[in-house]
């Protein structure tokens, strides 16, 4: 069963959103569960958002870009938010 339900999962779609708090933007994003955080910002690349040099953060914690949608606990509907690095 668990092997089925890890199948399905490659199927499976979110539909979160990324808060980019610099620019008052709210972008909408489709992802999979195993996709990491890089691949987020790859998706935001393509519709012409740099998102290098900035975190993102989910429930007040960062997020490591090697960590994938699952790991980091995201479901449908959730809220990224990408701040800009104070380095």
């Amino acid at each position: 069963m668990e092997e089925l339900r890890r199948g399905l999962s490659r199927w499976k779609r979110y539909h979160i959103k990324v808060h980019l708090a610099d620019e008052a933007l709210l972008l909408p994003l489709t992802v999979r569960p195993r996709d990491t955080l890089s691949d987020l910002r790859a998706q935001l690349v393509g519709q012409g958002v740099s998102s290098w040099r900035r975190t993102f953060y989910y429930n007040s914690r960062p997020l490591p870009d090697h960590q994938t949608v699952r790991e980091a606990r995201l479901q449908d509907g959730s809220v990224l938010l990408l701040l800009s690095d104070t380095r």
